[in-house]
């Protein structure tokens, strides 16, 4: 097929050549270098001509609830458990109300942030949503953690306003920053004082803007700001949508899984496509009950970590008659045997992807098809593996230098495209050291064989990944250095049936488990505390004086 040349001048959607997709149209240059319109709309940051502002197009993420809120105004857009609460129409009436509340009574400028720590619960998706439709940047919270930790988030950020679910306003406000205006309970009095105002148009941004501000923790133990902008969501719903899962009016997601994470960035192609999205009415993660919901909604795709998934397959409870649209999977390792666990009871539905929060939920992918050939002599190793990359994505495994290894060598994946954050907020330094001409430099360690499969040998190098949450070693080992009878320590993961991993620390000193558990439990997440406590008269050292993590795993693994 020829490519498609069409002056920048002349662009517009709704006159493009029919059956002609966008990676084969080119808008002609004046130097008579053609670039792929779908380049322009997915990362435009690479082209100094950008064809959304040309083409008069708001990047408003939002813009998607806008059009279904017109056009399906009565399909069921947020229910909890079989119960429809919101339909689009109303759903969008609330976000441009939220909106208008956050400008006119709370007296916010567009790009100011709004935090929001809650569990999952149904004004979740309206609080995002009105959020990003007033043209203000989300700071999802993680509501599992500790409350300085969340105080630092906000703190970080610069929050005017952060809506707190009620079980976490106590918390919050002992570690109140300064700059915090406003903390309103979701569902609470002021919550419902801002519902009253009129509804606003929604707001213009730029495809650069920030939508998204993920906190993700870094090696370092402090958390890091990454800037997803409206461009890297945009195109991060593309990419699930052509690839992941495509989803259609009648189908729905089930919020398993935390909205302020991959959860709630999948929200979003789910309501481009006017799809339902379901909360749990227990609040939790309980197998029967998603299967209840996937057999009462149909169409039911979720978001899981591998115990989850796992969960789900060793559940005694009946499956649903109607199969899940899709399971899609990642955040840690599936061993084989549990997908092919899974793949015989719900069927070809499974998906895996590997991403991070700097490239939400799309560096690779391992579709349905590939899951379930088991018949492949390959199946395992691939199984094994976290797919390829998704094609609108470039991903090379690289050596110290940048430069690419070859294939079956193991290096660090880079990756770059639409979808990599612009930046870390405030933090100029771990930006320079993480985005470098023009990669994304991922900290994790694989390979990738001569057909594309990628496979991880160390997440973030000392990264443990426990039941789909992500718990850096220096961040504890920094709370247990406080005890003043703890000279040294180190955190490794140690393998878990259930969790995937647990946190193990060894230490040298003599403070008990019982006084070193309190002090975690006092300063940080209940789930990033230590599993089991090891004592040792020193710890493993190089010539350097460097802690040796890889002696200690061995001593761990036996």
């Amino acid at each position: 097929m020829m490519d498609v040349k069409i002056p920048k001048s002349k662009i517009n959607l709704c006159n493009l050549p029919k059956n002609i997709p966008l990676s084969r149209i080119e808008c002609s240059k004046a130097d008579n270098i053609g670039v792929s319109l779908q380049q322009l709309i997915l990362n435009p940051s690479k082209n100094q001509d950008r064809a959304i502002i040309d083409m008069n197009i708001n990047p408003n993420i939002a813009v998607g609830l806008e059009r279904v809120g017109k056009t399906h105004i009565n399909r069921p857009a947020v229910a909890v458990g079989r119960t429809t609460l919101q339909t689009y129409a109303k759903l969008a009436n609330h976000a441009a109300r939220l909106a208008h509340g956050f400008h006119e009574k709370l007296g916010l400028t567009q790009k100011d942030r709004i935090a929001i720590a809650s569990k999952n619960c149904p004004e979740y998706i309206e609080s995002i949503y009105g959020t990003w439709w007033g043209g203000f940047a989300a700071v999802p919270a993680n509501a599992k953690l500790h409350g300085s930790e969340l105080g630092y988030i906000l703190n970080n950020s610069d929050a005017k306003v952060c809506l707190v679910g009620p079980e976490l306003y106590d918390a919050i406000n002992q570690h109140r920053p300064v700059n915090l205006e406003h903390l309103i309970i979701i569902g609470g009095t002021q919550y419902t004082d801002l519902l009253s105002s009129k509804p606003m148009p929604l707001a213009p941004v730029k495809v650069d803007d920030t939508a998204w501000l993920f906190f993700t923790s870094g090696t370092t133990g402090k958390p890091k700001g990454a800037m997803l902008t409206h461009g890297n969501l945009n195109a991060m719903a593309q990419m699930h949508q052509d690839h992941v899962d495509t989803a259609e009016t009648t189908d729905s997601l089930v919020h398993a899984a935390p909205l302020s994470h991959g959860s709630g960035i999948y929200m979003i192609p789910h309501v481009n496509k006017a799809a339902c999205n379901v909360i749990p009415e227990s609040g939790k993660f309980e197998p029967a009950e998603i299967f209840d919901l996937a057999e009462a909604w149909g169409g039911m795709s979720l978001f899981a970590a591998p115990t989850m998934v796992k969960r789900m397959t060793e559940s005694p409870s009946e499956p649903p008659a109607r199969s899940f649209r899709g399971i899609i999977y990642g955040g840690g390792p599936m061993y084989v045997e549990d997908a092919q666990a899974a793949l015989n009871r719900f069927g070809p539905c499974l998906v895996q992807i590997y991403g991070q929060g700097e490239s939400p939920m799309t560096i690779t992918i391992c579709n349905r098809l590939i899951i379930a050939h088991e018949t492949n002599p390959q199946w395992e190793k691939t199984l094994a593996s976290v797919g390829t990359p998704f094609p609108e994505l470039d991903v090379i495994i690289a050596d110290e230098n940048d430069t690419p290894v070859n294939p079956g060598e193991t290096g660090e994946v880079l990756v770059r495209g639409a979808t990599v954050m612009k930046g870390y907020w405030k933090n100029t330094s771990a930006t320079a050291d993480t985005l470098r001409n023009g990669w994304l430099h991922t900290g994790d360690i694989g390979s990738m064989d001569k057909k594309g499969y990628l496979t991880l040998m160390d997440r973030a190098k000392d990264l443990v990944i426990s039941g789909g949450s992500n718990i850096y070693p220096r961040e504890i080992e920094e709370v247990l250095l406080r005890h003043p009878e703890v000279s040294e320590v180190s955190i490794i993961g140690r393998p878990d049936p259930e969790w995937g991993e647990i946190p193990i620390a060894y230490v040298v000193g003599k403070a008990s488990e019982s006084e070193l558990d309190n002090l975690c439990t006092q300063t940080i997440a209940r789930f990033k505390r230590p599993r089991v406590y090891v004592y040792l008269d020193e710890l493993p050292k190089n010539n350097y004086g460097k802690i040796l993590k890889t002696d200690l795993r061995h001593l761990d693994h036996g």
